[in-house]
């Protein structure tokens, strides 16, 4: 039987788009009962269609582009469900901007400026009369219009007041993406199965996301009660903002109540009824959307922990070669500054979480002692079953984890470089692929508001991700270390612990949830209760002994408890009497606590910076491992009651004015500036980008043509074929390949590198790659070669533990690898530096920062030509439907189709997959041509 794809965390939340069985004869109930929703997207009266003009302040001169898949219309009907599920039908504005998006990947090579917006859309402020497809005065309000165009469907938000602007911003939303919203704020609560149903997937999205920000009610107030307290005036706007875009949000919901025209997922999981118009859609609060941004921020902008996962490693190397020789390996695989990593700013230094001269309050678990804290009791019918419990407890594990990996690209060019004499930008964030997208598209304009651009469902009061009048503005991961684990000792019993000399009692947080069978989700009836343990050093994570005294490990990071506190810094983004250029650009950033590299492009300058409340560490403790929860060990002028502490200073985070260019995707940031992800070493993703964008500003004249080029060549191309399987084939050629099973191997491999060793379509639509069967032997050869060239090295239980730190592959293709199947974002997490270094130490070449010994065939370059080779023959011998065994979607031995990418479900409407590329989700291409 065909496997089933192991999928991310995200996708395995229970929607609608899974029930086929019932849907024809549903349709057909509905059709007969005359209850089909009205299948406009409007409920609010339409005015006279009026145009938005482009607006003077417009500065970009037409060459300002953006693209956001699937499309703008994240909101179904009941009847736009069924015809979807039964047809594939796809409501107006679903699916418009999947296609050009998905084309690129055939069509960059002839690129041009007159063509980019083939491939993306038009971002200039406004729309022209003869675009405008409707316009809609939210709630009858006299202070604000939103205007959608008839090729996206795109909100543009018009308002004569602040409030009535927010307001709009709201209704457009929800209008887009209420269902997704809603679906979000619970589970931001920890309250997801009882909302959409008791499938074990959402099970472990709702305890693995609440694990992290077991918030109460009262918290969630407490932070917007202190977001705006020690925020000032921004904060009392801040706060007015929100409070007008709630309204909106909930205007929307009475409207589209009354006129039926309701995400049609509310029928389907039991919250209306289709006859009768029964039951109730809640509105929203304030508190929903500092839920909802606790999620959001624990997936893309929280870096750090793991300091409990480094010390079984470390303690492994130890055990393995003893403490000295142990740390080092461990060190020279952790690789916190390795000099060859590719770097975002070039000049200067910014230490940040180095390694200590002379370590600190360290708390290491005693061997075997480590046990994860229990979070679910009390289960009852479905939610006892075995099945269940083994399914939720995987998702739980991997449900952060897998979304934090892989995201986000960034390429920035000076004026100095380009053809135009002005800076040219293509970024955007690697957000994941689903439907609806958790991103959405607006316009924003009104006193004090001028912005257009992406951002996250429910939270786009501001944009997040965009353009202003003059600059323009993006972001990717950066993954700074925010995190860290305290070992508290226990005293009385396993839920009092020592604080600062007191033994406290930890406080029990609950969330009890149950759920009956839906349409959406037929799971039989079930409950159980989700707690917490939760001490002044944040939740308790794990429990273990360190030298013989019985502990639990918390988890503190400097965002907790302060999701809310970043709505300043979108909210100067979107200010244009705030943002004049690079200076107060980096300020806006510098509100952000997120851990975000930032991006900017005005028609003159480029700017970057880092963001993130980076904690100031006591003198001597190491980030990477737990240490004591003892006042010496305590970030400094750290307050438990408010969990705030001393910052590093702005000037002391990687940042950086009119460098020659700029590259990220989640690469290392800057010298001696350390990231809480294992990886960044010689090899890493972001080299793909860093030698094409070198070349071209080499050679001069850069474009937004030949900067997208740039981009979607290394969205195309496989990351080890590029960068490691050339020193790979010096090793197997190192003498003369008489095996013919192997000597064919390599000469499909030369040839796929020599063609540039890219994963890429014969033809547009052909779904067979050029070099398959090269693409295919890498495919099976990589885990094989790292196995045979490292385990015998380092041992069957260090190379198990080193592979808990970073997973060896992350292809395509790999449903086992950290994104999962169909995710597009590939190739970030991987042992590719690992086989880098000691491929070359072995052939003798000069390596700075090498691995602390050699392990190919240890160290003799014979015995490492005979392990790949021996390896390289078993991987050419399995045949495709091995490699590509096949999912619920793709048949055995479909290579194309495996790394295709889905947009994964989270509503009642499914999408057909397409080409795998490895870029931005939502992407802008800008240049500006003037400035205020």
């Amino acid at each position: 039987m065909p496997r089933r794809t192991s999928r991310t965390a995200l996708d395995r939340l229970r929607t609608p788009g899974r029930f086929p069985g019932f849907l024809m004869s549903a349709f057909v109930c509905v059709l007969i009962a005359g209850l089909l929703s009205p299948l406009s997207r409007a409920v609010a009266s339409t005015g006279a269609v009026t145009a938005v003009a482009a607006a003077a302040n417009d500065h970009c001169g037409g060459q300002c582009s953006d693209i956001l898949p699937p499309g703008q219309n994240g909101n179904a009907t009941l009847a736009q469900i069924l015809l979807n599920q039964a047809f594939g039908s796809q409501p107006e504005h679903a699916e418009d901007q999947l296609g050009p998006y998905a084309n690129l990947a055939k069509g960059h090579p002839t690129l041009t400026n007159a063509t980019i917006n083939n491939f993306f859309n038009d971002a200039s402020f406004g729309v022209a009369a003869d675009q405008v497809a409707s316009t809609v005065r939210p709630a009858g309000r006299g202070d604000v219009t939103i205007v959608r165009d008839k090729k996206t469907g795109v909100p543009h938000i018009t308002g004569t007041t602040r409030y009535g602007t927010e307001f709009g911003a709201g209704y457009a939303a929800a209008q887009d993406r209420l269902w997704l919203m809603d679906v979000f704020r619970h589970v931001g609560r920890g309250e997801l199965t009882s909302f959409a149903g008791g499938d074990p997937s959402n099970q472990g999205l709702e305890q693995q996301f609440w694990r992290n920000a077991p918030y109460t009610e009262a918290d969630l107030q407490a932070q917007i009660d202190n977001a705006v307290e020690s925020a000032g005036a921004r904060g009392e706007q801040a706060l007015a903002d929100v409070n007008a875009y709630v309204a909106g949000i909930n205007a929307y919901i009475d409207a589209s109540d009354s006129g039926r025209s309701f995400p049609g997922e509310y029928v389907l999981t039991g919250h209306k009824d289709s006859v009768t118009n029964a039951g109730t859609i809640d509105h929203f609060k304030p508190t929903d959307l500092v839920a909802l941004a606790s999620v959001i921020g624990a997936l893309f902008g929280s870096g750090g922990g793991g300091e409990v996962n480094n010390a079984l490693s470390l303690l492994a190397a130890q055990e393995k070669y003893g403490v000295s020789e142990g740390t080092e390996v461990w060190e020279s695989f952790r690789e916190r500054n390795d000099p060859e990593a590719v770097l975002t700013v070039r000049d200067g230094s910014f230490p940040y979480a180095a390694k200590p001269a002379d370590p600190q309050g360290e708390a290491l678990p005693d061997a075997g002692s480590v046990t994860e804290e229990q979070l679910v009791y009390d289960r009852t019918g479905s939610a006892a079953t075995s099945s269940a419990t083994t399914r939720s407890t995987a998702v739980a594990k991997s449900a952060v984890s897998s979304a934090k990996r892989g995201m986000s690209n960034a390429l920035v060019v000076s004026g100095e470089h380009t053809a135009s004499g002005n800076p040219v930008a293509v970024f955007g964030p690697q957000t994941g692929y689903f439907a609806p997208q958790l991103l959405m598209l607006q316009e924003i304009q009104g006193p004090g508001l001028s912005a257009r651009g992406a951002s996250f469902a429910g939270l786009s009061m501001y944009v997040e991700l965009g353009r202003g009048q003059d600059y323009a503005w993006s972001a990717t991961t950066s993954g700074q270390d925010i995190i860290d684990s305290y070992a508290v000792e226990l005293c009385q019993d396993d839920y009092h612990y020592l604080y600062r000399g007191t033994c406290t009692a930890m406080e029990k947080i609950e969330r009890k949830n149950s759920w009956t069978p839906t349409t959406a989700d037929p799971t039989a009836a079930g409950s159980y209760t989700m707690r917490v343990w939760r001490t002044k050093y944040g939740p308790v994570e794990h429990r273990a002994t360190v030298g013989g005294k019985k502990v639990a490990y918390t988890t503190l990071r400097s965002s907790y408890l302060h999701e809310a506190d970043s709505i300043i810094g979108f909210q100067m983004l979107n200010d244009p009497d705030y943002v004049k250029g690079p200076e107060t650009f980096q300020s806006a950033v510098q509100h952000i606590n997120y851990t975000f590299n930032w991006f900017y492009a005005d028609s003159e300058h480029t700017a970057y910076y880092n963001s993130g409340d980076n904690p100031v560490r006591a003198s001597g403790v190491d980030a990477e491992f737990p240490v004591w929860a003892r006042p010496s060990y305590e970030w400094r002028d750290w307050d438990p009651a408010t969990n705030t502490a001393r910052y590093t200073p702005p000037s002391a985070h990687p940042h950086s004015t009119d460098q020659d260019y700029y590259i990220s995707w989640n690469n290392k940031q800057a010298k001696d500036y350390a990231t809480a992800s294992w990886g960044d070493g010689s090899v890493h993703r972001g080299n793909l980008l860093d030698d094409r964008v070198r070349k071209l500003v080499a050679a001069g004249g850069v474009t937004r043509a030949s900067l997208v080029k740039a981009m979607a060549d290394a969205g195309l191309a496989d990351l080890r074929a590029e960068d490691v399987l050339p020193d790979l084939l010096k090793v197997v050629n190192s003498s003369t390949v008489t095996d013919s099973a192997a000597a064919a191997a390599v000469s499909r491999l030369q040839a796929w590198v020599t063609a540039g060793a890219r994963r890429t379509e014969t033809s547009a639509g052909s779904k067979k790659y050029a070099d398959a069967d090269a693409i295919r032997i890498l495919d099976a050869w990589w885990p094989l070669l790292v196995k045979a060239e490292f385990e015998p090295g380092l041992g069957s239980d260090l190379y198990t533990a080193f592979t808990a730190n970073l997973p060896v592959d992350e292809p395509p293709s790999s449903a086992h690898g950290p994104t999962g199947a169909h995710a597009g974002s590939s190739f970030q997490y991987g042992w590719w530096s690992y086989v880098d270094k000691d491929i070359r130490s072995v052939l003798g070449e000069s390596v700075q920062g090498p691995l602390a010994r050699e392990y190919c065939g240890g160290g003799s370059l014979t015995a490492c030509r005979n392990i790949l080779i021996s390896t390289l023959k078993e991987a050419a011998g399995r045949t495709a439907a091995q490699v590509y065994p096949g999912d619920d979607l793709c048949s055995a031995g479909d290579q194309w189709c495996a790394d295709s990418i889905v947009q994964r479900t989270l509503g009642g409407i499914k999408h057909h997959n397409v080409s795998w590329q490895n870029r931005p989700t939502y992407q802008q291409v800008v240049e500006f041509t003037s400035h205020r």
